[in-house]
């Protein structure tokens, strides 16, 4: 069994997936008030930044853990629209933790 996130495309498609999810909530829960409520659009600016860089890390990786674990299309759709809801990729890695798991035995 792997110890690190690092040790496996899929471990790493997790990692940069949990961080992805965070930057959005951020993004969603503090830049956007700050914006909108507090007058602060550079909040927004560099939060959305760094989550879109996020974003296309995790699109990347996407396409390679559907390439080398054969992913099924709908699976990879199923993870694509996780990225767009909040919440959504912490849903998508209690799912792939039981994957990773069985990869690893």
């Amino acid at each position: 069994m792997n110890n690190s996130f690092w040790d496996s495309t899929l471990g790493r498609f997790r990692l940069v997936a949990i961080i992805e999810g965070i930057s959005y909530l951020v993004l969603l829960g503090i830049a956007m008030p700050l914006k909108y409520f507090a007058g602060f659009p550079e909040a927004v600016k560099y939060t959305g930044w760094i989550h879109g860089v996020l974003f296309v890390w995790y699109m990347a990786l996407l396409l390679k853990v559907w390439i080398q674990y054969r992913w099924s299309f709908g699976k990879v759709v199923l993870a694509f629209i996780a990225s767009l809801l909040p919440f959504g990729t912490f849903v998508l890695d209690s799912k792939l933790k039981k994957e990773q798991q069985a990869a690893d035995a």
